[in-house]
């Protein structure tokens, strides 16, 4: 299994077809024992284009915690509410240049699709809302350790909803990730919830995005996503600006135009994301997401300057320590699985 969980759709934790091919994609058509080279250059492409796209998201989320930085003196509430309207004009001009207005309303019409997307709409906000918190009251280092315990996450995920059965490494990350909570706790002198609330938030919202699959493209569920989350945001704007708690015109044209931004700021990562998830298998992305919360770390302890004690170091440890194991084993599964596809071509 590996560190995001897979849907039914999803290729195998090797394999380089693109999401939506048929699985004998790239078996030989006469029992060669290779692909057609124009097959391999057009899986080839698509896979170094995931890579980019996935490198981006994960990039501009490490670096996230800068962006909040300078939004001072504006509150978690006003950022989140401010992301998500401005996101709303952002998805609009997008539609409309790329005339996907239609689609948009199929999107809404199916059952199938909107609904995950309502459900994923809601577990951003609770992410969103939990991240800029943290990052927002000094406490960088808890959010990116969230992002750290993703993985651990993902694993349970495919264990409870998946009902998939674990390998001997895959118990023992997760014994280790369940000893280094109890570090944390010990540490924090109470349980970590920011780091564990966005590791479950981003975890299920990864867990649907996957599952809706190629029903919806990167665009679409960025916009159904919004447009779901517009109305709430919208009110949240008006009561913070009726009651003289909102910073959005009161602190110069500098800070309007920064809040404003956070429309892009927020967007664009989302898209990469889906862009990623529809090309690469989850092996690939697994592996990716360990981007994020490391410049996370980096920019808390660098820039924020925040404080990690002995014990936390430790706790940390203990962390990279499950994560080591978990890498280790999709690693080797990855291995086997390709081994057993190149043995199975060659027997056919």
């Amino acid at each position: 299994m590996d560190l995001v969980p897979i849907s039914d759709r999803s290729p195998a934790p090797a394999a380089l077809t693109p999401p939506g091919a048929p699985a004998h994609a790239h078996a030989p058509a006469s029992g060669a024992a290779a692909s057609k080279p124009g097959e391999l250059k057009a899986v080839d492409k698509d896979t170094t284009a995931g890579i980019l796209f996935g490198v981006g998201a994960y990039g501009l989320w490490g670096l996230l915690p800068l962006y909040f930085f300078v939004l001072h003196p504006a509150g978690a509430v006003e950022i989140v509410a401010n992301r998500v309207v401005w996101s709303l004009l952002f998805c609009t001009l997008l539609i409309t240049v790329t005339r996907s207005w239609r689609v948009i309303g199929a999107a809404f019409r199916n059952r199938t699709v909107i609904g995950p997307l309502a459900l994923a709409a809601g577990l951003i906000a609770v992410n969103w809302l939990t991240y800029t918190y943290g990052v927002t009251t000094g406490q960088a280092v808890e959010t990116s350790l969230g992002y750290f315990i993703n993985p651990l996450v993902s694993v349970l995920l495919g264990v409870f909803v998946l009902k998939e059965k674990l390998r001997p490494l895959q118990w023992a990350a997760v014994g280790i990730g369940f000893v280094a909570v109890g570090v944390l706790t010990y540490s924090y002198g109470k349980l970590p919830w920011i780091a564990l609330t966005l590791a479950f938030s981003f975890g299920l919202y990864g867990f649907v995005k996957k599952r809706v699959g190629p029903r919806a493209d990167a665009i679409t569920s960025l916009s159904v996503e919004t447009i779901v989350l517009s109305p709430l945001a919208g009110v949240t704007m008006i009561v913070l600006a009726t009651t003289g708690a909102a910073t959005l015109t009161s602190n110069g044209a500098g800070h309007f135009w920064l809040l404003a931004a956070s429309g892009v700021i927020t967007a664009v990562p989302l898209l990469f994301f889906g862009a990623s998830a529809r090309r690469l298998p989850m092996t690939t992305i697994g592996l990716l997401q360990y981007f994020a919360p490391v410049l996370q770390f980096i920019v808390a302890l660098v820039v924020f300057r925040e404080a990690m004690t002995p014990e936390r170091w430790i706790g940390f440890g203990v962390v990279w320590l499950a994560l080591l194991v978990l890498t280790a084993d999709m690693l080797l599964t990855t291995r086997k699985n390709a081994v057993t596809r190149r043995l199975a071509r060659a027997a056919a």
